[in-house]
């Protein structure tokens, strides 16, 4: 997970959510703004899409998810990675 917040930001949410993956902090928004994620919002300035990425061991881009909904994204995340042919961890 990317996110543009700083890593306290970041390491706070991991604890209170307990988090059990890594989060990097992007608080220079570089990552973002290569990933073409980055929209303005005037009363917030600039912030990232919650886009889900989905890589593959060769570094390319499988599949993007731009319509992550936050109640069921670990799910949503489950079924891509089976439909992509990622086997489930054991």
């Amino acid at each position: 997970m990317i996110s543009v917040d700083t890593l306290e930001d970041n390491t706070a949410f991991a604890k209170k959510e307990q988090a059990d993956f890594p989060i990097l902090a992007d608080p220079t928004k570089a990552t973002a703004t290569k990933y073409g994620v980055l929209r303005s919002i005037p009363t917030l300035g600039s912030v990232a899409n919650r886009w889900t990425f989905f890589i593959g061991l060769d570094g390319r881009i499988q599949a993007i998810e731009k319509q992550v909904r936050p109640a069921t994204a670990g799910e949503d995340v489950v079924a891509k990675l089976s439909e992509l042919g990622v086997p489930a961890k054991k």
